[in-house]
């Protein structure tokens, strides 16, 4: 009702609908955990291509996997990324440095790419705008044109050029350190800004100020790559609290695969994989294991098959490795972890089909996989797959696929109900849409209105996706429930505060074996 009723006449109220439209979440957003030549340190960074993480982490680097990774994810259909640089410092200093002449410069992430950078500082009422000049004078009166100087970065290894014109080192919008801070993706001022105690010479026409340390300074103290990681990298001790390693992942919002690709001595440690699996139940993902470096026959992931560190519903182990050229270093092949093609399947397969569909079969085809490190038969693959080990195989027109959609908990002796991973992502799926798209229940009246309203944005929800063809059954009686009533909430519950929805579906499991019967007619015996 209107708040005051005043005159005769007609009154026009609008009322809520009850209406709060549930959005089914992303579903292939793959967070990559390693080591990369460049970038920020513990920070989750969202790229969206290959050359997206080549301008921010530096692509392909022969002392990481992460990068073929990456680019084996984007190959094969993925569209998002999240990846966490981690930095294992070692003796030698992380950051490079530069003394731009007496301005203290500092690279922005660490490691050896710093070594390649280049300042230049321009001071003198030559280099600074009148008109900014002018400004300067109405707006900040105690500062002079002689505060003010240009500050011109580049990395000689890409040739990225960063410019920073009419800056100072006092108070006001143009201080450089907070606007190296805020913008830069190559220096930050290190310690105290201080103005710079000379210009650099001035070029000849013509002439490259880049190759002649009076025109520009290089850099003084070089940085380092660090050491390898280790499992302590990721997991160690106050690395959760802080927020850090693996955990850097707690400042994204959403994954919903987990790849750490081998770091340098070629495998993922064992405790390292289970405590990834744990972290991705927590955050309902699937991680995707790969295969140990030693397994170079099918009799070796056979026998080790149980020995990977987890047999999480949450997690799944594709064997063998991708067998190709290395980019880096042309003439020489090498083997491959296969979890960023893996990944870049699931996110191919979602796209087209959606997250119940097991990305496995003919259409899961490999891009940028010539061969295989252990070339599979029908033989083989019975052997491995009763054991929840998921195959890549070649086969005749498709190429090389994967083979395999079950989760480690797939060997046939657990009788796990989340045998399949389309299952398992699909309620992974479900459960974090409905977490999410019912945050608006929380300090609603208790009571019949609250369940009836519950009850009808998630069952309109889980209708929409039985549309979609993602449950088993002919009707949606069949293919799913939604109970949110007295039955499920009862009066203790409600005087606790606690609402109850129970939420139901069948599961749409994939055809892993197709028999098929096939008899001879018996002719017709007897006479007209």
């Amino acid at each position: 009702m209107p708040a005051q009723l005043t005159y005769p006449g007609v009154y026009i109220e609008e009322v809520p609908s009850g209406v709060r439209t549930i959005t089914g979440v992303a579903t292939s957003i793959t967070a990559f955990v390693g080591r990369a030549a460049r970038g920020p340190v513990n920070e989750p960074i969202t790229v969206t291509s290959f050359a997206d993480f080549e301008r921010r982490f530096g692509g392909l680097w022969r002392l990481s996997s992460l990068g073929f990774a990456v680019r084996d994810f984007f190959q094969n259909g993925g569209s998002q990324a999240i990846v966490v640089r981690l930095y294992n410092e070692g003796t030698d200093d992380a950051h490079a440095t530069i003394d731009a002449n007496g301005l203290a410069l500092r690279a922005a992430s660490p490691g050896a790419w710093g070594n390649a950078l280049r300042a230049r500082v321009e001071t003198g009422s030559s280099f600074v705008s009148p008109d900014l000049a002018a400004q300067w004078q109405t707006e900040f009166p105690d500062i002079t044109t002689s505060d003010l100087f240009n500050l011109i970065v580049r990395d000689t290894a890409t040739g990225a050029t960063e410019e920073y014109r009419n800056v100072t080192v006092e108070d006001s919008p143009r201080r450089i350190d907070t606007l190296l801070e805020n913008q830069s993706q190559l220096v930050v001022v290190d310690g105290t800004a201080t103005f710079p105690s000379a210009s650099d010479g001035t070029p000849d026409p013509g002439e490259d100020i880049w190759a002649d340390d009076t025109l520009s300074s290089p850099v003084d103290n070089e940085g380092s790559d660090g050491d390898a990681l280790e499992e302590a990298t990721f997991t160690g001790t106050g690395l959760e609290t802080a927020k850090e390693g693996l955990f850097a992942l707690e400042n994204a919002d959403l994954f919903n695969l987990l790849c750490i690709p081998p770091y340098d001595d070629g495998d993922v440690d064992d405790t390292l994989v289970g405590d990834a699996a744990a972290y991705c139940e927590r955050r309902r993902a699937m991680l995707i294991v790969d295969p140990r470096s030693d397994w170079d026959s099918v009799e070796d992931a056979r026998d080790n098959a149980d020995a990977v560190g987890t047999t999480s519903r949450n997690a799944a182990l594709f064997f063998p490795h991708i067998r190709r050229p290395n980019p880096l270093f042309p003439d020489q092949i090498e083997d491959f972890a296969p979890s960023g093609a893996v990944a870049g399947i699931f996110a191919r397969t979602d796209a087209q089909r959606g997250v119940w569909k097991a990305p496995a079969g003919q259409d899961a085809a490999i891009v940028g996989a010539p061969a295989l490190s252990v070339p599979l038969t029908d033989g083989d693959i019975g052997q491995l797959n009763p054991l929840g080990v998921n195959c890549l195989r070649a086969l005749p027109a498709a190429g090389r696929v994967v083979w395999g959609s079950r989760t480690l908990q797939g060997n046939d002796r657990l009788a796990s109900e989340w045998k399949y991973i389309p299952v398992r992502r699909t309620a992974l799926f479900i459960e974090e849409s409905l977490f999410r798209g019912t945050q608006w229940v929380v300090f609603e009246p208790n009571d019949e209105p609250l369940w009836a309203q519950i009850r009808l944005n998630v069952g309109a929800f889980m209708n929409n996706l039985f549309r979609q063809g993602a449950f088993a059954g002919r009707t949606p009686r069949d293919a799913f429930f939604v109970k949110c009533d007295a039955e499920t909430t009862t009066q203790d519950d409600v005087n606790l505060g606690i609402v109850n929805i129970a939420v139901g579906f069948a599961p749409l499991k994939p055809a892993e074996f197709v028999v098929i019967r096939i008899q001879q007619m018996a002719g017709q015996t007897g006479g007209a």
